[in-house]
C-alpha cells in the first residue's frame, strides 16, 4: 500500500492545497478576519483548533466579526512575510510555530533543546506557568499580541536511512524550520548538514533529494506524506512542537476593549479543550502511518539513553542565553506531572 501511497501522493497535496481555506460565508457588513497556517485544516492538531476557534468566533460574534481559516500555506509561510503582513493588519490571526520565534526572544529556543521535556503533559504543565505566559508579553514590541499556546506534540526524526543512533544519518542533509542556534547544533552533533525550507516545501525537497531527512510530530510526517519518502521514523520524542497563537497589535488596538475580551476568553476556552487532543489526533495519525505500511522504529531504553547523552552539551551551551530561570522551570514540570495519574 505504502508504494501505491507515493503515487497518489502528489494529487492527495494538490487536493488539500485546493480545500486549504475553509469559507465561512461572511455576510455584507461583518468585518472579515483572515487566520493563516502552514499545516492542512482537517486531522492536524493546529488545523482542528483554528477551525474550533473560527466557528465559536463566528458564533458569538455574528454580524459583527466573520473569521476566515486558510491552511496549508495558502496566505503566508510562517516567517517575515506573515508577520510584515500582520504588522499592515492584512493578516489577523496566526500561530506559527515557536521555533519562528527565537529572533523575537530567546526565550523560545528552549523548545528547540532535545530532552528537556520528557513528554507533551509535561510541556502543557509548563505551559501553564508564569514563566511561560511572560513569553507571550515579549512579542508585543514587534507588533504581534500573544494570545496562547496551541500544542502539537513531540517531534521524531526520519531519514532515508534507518536511525537508532545519533550518527547512523551522518553526511545526509536534514530540513529544518529555522536558523535556530540550538537545532543547528543538534544536527551539528548527528553529523547532518542543516537546510531551512518552509513546511510547504518539505514534501517536494524530500522526494527529489535535496534532502534525505527531517524532524515533526505524526500530524505533520502523516498529513503531508513525508514517511512515503523515507525509509523510516524514529520515534525519539526528542523535541517538542507547539504554536504561538498571536493577533495584530494594529488590528487589536483597533477594536472595542470589549471585542478584544471575547477573543481572549474564547481563546481561551478553545485552547482549553483542543489542547486536550493534540496527543489523540497525533497517536491516530501515527497508526496511518503504520497501517500504510510505514516503518517506524521504536528505540530500546539504552539507545534513548544513548540521545541524551549525546545533545546533552546544548543545555549547557545554551543555559545562559536562554534563561537559567526559564531552563529550570522547564525541567522542573517534568517532576511535577505524572503521565499516569
Amino acid at each position: 500500500m505504502k508504494m501505491f501511497s507515493k503515487f497518489v501522493a502528489a494529487a492527495a497535496l494538490a487536493l488539500a492545497q485546493s480545500a486549504a481555506a475553509d469559507p465561512a460565508g461572511c455576510d455584507a457588513g461583518e468585518t472579515v478576519l483572515k487566520f493563516s497556517l502552514v499545516t492542512s485544516l482537517n486531522g492536524h492538531p493546529k488545523g482542528e483548533a483554528a477551525l474550533a476557534y473560527a466557528e465559536a468566533i463566528n458564533a458569538e460574534m455574528d454580524g459583527r466579526y466573520c473569521m476566515e481559516v486558510y491552511g496549508s500555506s495558502e496566505l503566508y509561510a510562517d516567517g517575515p512575510e506573515l508577520f510584515d503582513a500582520m504588522n499592515r493588519g492584512e493578516v489577523h490571526f496566526a500561530a506559527p510555530s515557536m521555533s519562528k520565534l527565537g529572533d523575537f526572544t530567546k526565550g523560545f529556543l528552549l523548545f528547540d533543546i532535545p530532552f528537556i521535556f520528557d513528554g507533551p503533559l509535561h510541556v502543557l504543565e509548563f505551559l501553564d506557568t508564569e514563566a511561560a505566559r511572560d513569553l507571550l508579553l515579549e512579542i508585543e514590541d514587534d507588533g504581534l499580541v500573544g494570545l496562547g499556546f496551541w500544542s502539537n506534540g513531540m517531534r521524531h526524526l526520519s531519514a532515508t536511512v534507518p536511525m537508532r543512533l545519533p550518527g547512523d544519518a551522518e553526511g545526509l542533509t536534514f530540513r529544518v524550520q529555522s536558523s535556530s542556534p540550538v537545532t543547528l547544533m543538534a544536527m551539528d552533533i548527528m553529523g547532518i548538514t542543516a537546510k531551512k525550507l518552509a513546511f510547504s516545501k518539505v514534501y517536494d525537497a524530500l522526494a527529489s533529494g535535496e534532502v534525505q531527512g527531517q524532524q515533526n510530530t505524526w500530524s505533520n510526517i502523516q498529513s503531508k506524506g513525508f514517511y512515503l519518502e523515507q525509509a523510516a521514523v524514529t520515534e525519539t520524542n526528542h523535541t517538542y512542537l507547539g504554536y504561538v497563537v498571536m493577533a495584530s497589535k494594529v488590528f487589536f488596538d483597533g477594536i472595542p476593549a470589549s471585542d478584544r475580551q471575547v477573543f481572549i476568553d474564547t481563546m481561551k476556552l478553545v485552547t482549553h479543550e483542543r489542547n486536550r487532543f493534540a496527543f489523540e489526533i497525533n497517536q491516530a495519525r501515527r497508526q496511518d502511518i503504520l497501517d500504510d505500511e510505514g516503518i517506524i522504529i521504536r528505540l530500546a531504553p539504552q539507545e534513548v539513553q544513548a540521545w541524551r547523552d549525546a545533545f546533552a552539551p546544548i543545555l549547557t551551551a545554551f543555559r545562559d542565553e536562554i534563561g537559567a530561570n526559564l531552563i529550570d522551570a522547564a525541567i522542573r514540570s517534568n517532576a511535577q506531572t505524572d503521565p499516569y495519574n
